[in-house]
């Protein structure tokens, strides 16, 4: 499940594409100033950025070319009322990657928001799997050996973000970055019982399970 950080001061539009972005199972996060995103992209990692130009303080071309400047990669999604040459120029030559002029259609904005995020090619497909176990990311489903398993929401998160990075060690510390958002209830406890849950529902008696603890480090996904 992609984490996306939304950057409006507009509240009708930021609150209108969250909902939406929700609906479509993303994590999303909203901040409304230029000042408060450099800080949310210090703090936490994203897949997407979907940043409006027309930001108070400190614009968001100015937002993208300090991102960028400190190497952040995420895709970034610009969003603006005007509609001309000059101003798409600048905004890509600043390390945008896509353009929407308001007002849009949440349709289009979702294939845009798919086209970004398929950069990294295993990070929207449709079925992921490992073992016996297939995720279904559109139909929001789990199977084990063709049964389904039911699982509350973010053990669905966790599991999809471990097999979107197979054989990848994640510190716990970093799992809560990419997986809770900032307004969660979020601790290394709240690792620890998602992976006993996961772990009860999806494990075979007598075989390893396939979200493995490395000691000191953190956990990740064997898809042998």
């Amino acid at each position: 499940m992609a984490k996306i950080l939304i950057v409006e001061d507009d509240m009708q539009v930021a609150t209108t594409v969250k909902d939406w972005l929700l609906f479509e199972k993303y994590l999303v996060e909203h901040v409304e100033t230029g000042v408060d995103a450099l800080d949310m992209m210090r703090a936490y990692e994203f897949d997407l950025i979907i940043l409006d130009l027309a930001l108070p303080k400190m614009d968001g071309i100015e937002v993208c070319k300090q991102y960028r400047n400190v190497g952040g990669r995420a895709p970034i999604l610009m969003l603006t009322g005007k509609d001309t040459v000059t101003e798409k120029e600048i905004g890509f030559d600043a390390g945008g990657d896509d353009y929407l002029t308001k007002p849009f259609h949440l349709k289009e904005l979702s294939a845009r928001v798919r086209a970004l995020l398929r950069r990294p090619a295993n990070l929207t497909a449709d079925t992921l799997k490992a073992g016996n176990i297939v995720l279904d990311r559109v139909k929001h489903t789990v199977t084990k050996d063709g049964e389904t398993v039911h699982l509350a929401r973010m053990e669905f998160t966790f599991l999809e973000f471990l097999m979107r990075h197979p054989n990848q060690v994640f510190s716990t510390d970093k799992l809560l970055e990419r997986i809770w958002t900032s307004d969660s209830d979020k601790s290394t406890e709240t690792i620890r019982s998602t992976v006993k849950k996961l772990r009860n529902k999806i494990d075979t008696d007598g075989i390893p399970s396939i979200i493995q603890n490395i000691h000191g480090v953190g956990y990740k996904l064997s898809d042998q």
